[in-house]
């Protein structure tokens, strides 16, 4: 999985404005093919479609949270091995760690910088190919 690009995403995001500096920092600066998804029940119905390479969830949404919404996808063959990087404010280690346990693996810190974004995942790619 690790041993090619990272070239598509699944963003779930319930916040608009956010979902829209991702996918326009992520097409643009990155060069990634995104998918922005509103909220969980949006993801799981997109993700036979679109197929992602990374998964890209926000932990804090109404209804179903991130960390139940990767419990979700992890029950479809498209999300079932996909890696999953979380967003959130909530970015103390033993927060961290406790994303970790739920299978992410990694965690990108609220308020992100669209500058570096990226970059941040490509060093996650990177990163976690090696340790595989």
């Amino acid at each position: 999985m690790f041993d090619r690009p990272l070239r598509r995403i699944l963003h779930v995001e319930d916040e608009a404005d956010i979902r829209t500096i991702a996918k326009l920092t992520l097409e643009a600066i990155g060069g990634f093919e995104v998918e922005s998804c509103e909220s969980g029940p949006d993801a799981i119905a997109r993700i036979a479609a679109f197929k992602p390479d990374l998964l890209l969830l926000d932990v804090m949404m109404p209804g179903m949270d991130g960390p139940m919404t990767l419990s979700e996808l992890r029950k479809l063959p498209e999300g079932a091995a996909t890696p999953a990087v979380f967003m959130t404010a909530k970015a103390q280690s033993h927060e961290i760690a406790k994303f970790k346990e739920l299978g992410a693996i990694d965690v990108v810190t609220k308020p992100f910088d669209p500058q570096t974004l990226c970059d941040h995942l490509k060093e996650i790619w990177r990163r976690t190919g090696e340790v595989k």
